[in-house]
């Protein structure tokens, strides 16, 4: 799908066209939330022409058009494609960025070489920590982009904490690999006197954490539903920059997390080690137990940062300086080593070649054998007939 929009202001320059490939709905989570805020904002620059991601077709640039959005790690759509071509007077990449698990980035190797800028929506401890990851050969043409929210979306729900004692934790998401599920039961396994549940879906199950399935938050009911908690615990391994984060805090829940979730040395974020599930637990249980002003002061902190921080315009306004920019820097040199650990998990992972062809076998093959039971089903009901 291929929407435009003119100009909606007098500000910036209207002569300039920018492609934005990003999802766009209108869903208040993200991608969506990503791609509708900062069109929105764009336009009172620009005249905007909104893409899918998933398109298959190539963009012809026109003088001084600009490409702005997400790869998919489908070679053969249109970011992808149109990137290879001449002609654009900018070429900006932005996706969620983290280099603890190449297998996320690593279908990235040959696009970014192409841009102008990556511009990377990370936390602050990813970003932090380039110059010392397999990423490293990147960084000159890296941006951070601190992910954002819209607070009327997202209104306050937790009026008063519960009494010591009686707090809830609550997990938000799903149960993929990265999240790190199963750290996640074994600090509820040794906080047993607190009530651990879990909003999300996913694959599997997640041992002590009871299941509430998958909530719409626009809703009422969804955030009647999330106030009844007091704090966030997500404990992912490789997470860029988990919105969920973001929307804790707004509720006025107090988000716990690891450093590898993202945000670290935040005030108003209680931060617990990766991998030491009893540390993690005293931690937790220490929060569990404390005094209510402190947890008062950091959801003022929490709300404070919101405005002043992780909002759309300031999101957006990076995104418009990266446009406007002429920088256009070169990479820094990348190891044979290194090329060819990015090309192993580029084929292999989920998000390469060879991890897509798996999936999609799979999806055949599960669709063959539902199918094949359904038949022997029907076939079944016949003969009793």
């Amino acid at each position: 799908m291929t929407d435009t929009k003119a100009p909606s202001g007098p500000a910036g320059s209207s002569a300039t066209r920018v492609h934005l490939v990003y999802p766009h709905g209108n869903r208040i989570s993200t991608p969506d939330a990503i791609g509708r805020e900062l069109g929105r904002r764009l336009e009172t620059r620009y005249k905007v022409v909104y893409h899918d991601w998933s398109e298959r077709n190539a963009i012809v640039p026109e003088p001084g058009d600009v490409l702005l959005g997400h790869p998919n790690p489908d070679p053969n759509t249109v970011f992808r494609l149109s990137v290879q071509l001449d002609g654009w007077h900018r070429r900006l990449m932005m996706l969620p960025f983290n280099h603890r698990d190449l297998r996320q980035v690593a279908f990235t190797r040959s696009i970014v070489p192409k841009c102008d800028l990556f511009l990377a929506i990370t936390g602050p401890e990813w970003f932090r920590t380039v110059a010392e990851s397999r990423c490293s050969h990147w960084a000159p043409k890296m941006i951070h982009l601190d992910l954002a929210i819209d607070r009327h979306d997202y209104p306050p729900a937790k009026k008063s904490f519960g009494a010591p004692g009686k707090r809830k934790v609550v997990y938000v998401g799903h149960s993929y690999e990265y999240k790190n599920t199963p750290y996640l039961s074994a600090i509820a396994a040794l906080v047993p006197g607190a009530e651990f549940a879990w909003i999300g879906y996913g694959p599997r199950t997640i041992p002590g954490l009871t299941p509430s399935g998958v909530v719409e938050f626009g809703t009422e009911a969804g955030r009647d539903l999330v106030s009844g908690f007091d704090f966030l615990l997500t404990v992912g391994k490789a997470d860029a920059n988990p919105t969920t984060i973001l929307e804790a805090m707004a509720w006025g829940l107090i988000p716990v997390c690891t450093p590898t979730s993202g945000y670290q040395g935040i005030p108003g974020i209680a931060n617990v080690p990766l991998g030491d599930a009893p540390a993690a637990a005293a931690i937790l249980r220490r929060l569990l137990s404390a005094d209510e002003s402190e947890l008062v002061a950091m959801q003022s902190e929490n709300w404070r940062r919101l405005d002043q921080y992780y909002n759309w315009d300031r999101f957006a306004a990076q995104v418009i300086d990266a446009i406007e920019s002429a920088d256009s820097p070169p990479l820094l040199h990348e190891s044979m080593g290194r090329r060819l650990a990015f090309a192993f998990y580029d084929l292999t992972s989920a998000y390469g070649r060879w991890g897509r062809l798996a999936s999609k076998v799979n999806r055949r093959w599960h669709r063959f054998r539902d199918a094949r039971t359904l038949g022997k089903r029907q076939g079944g009901a016949s003969g009793n007939a």
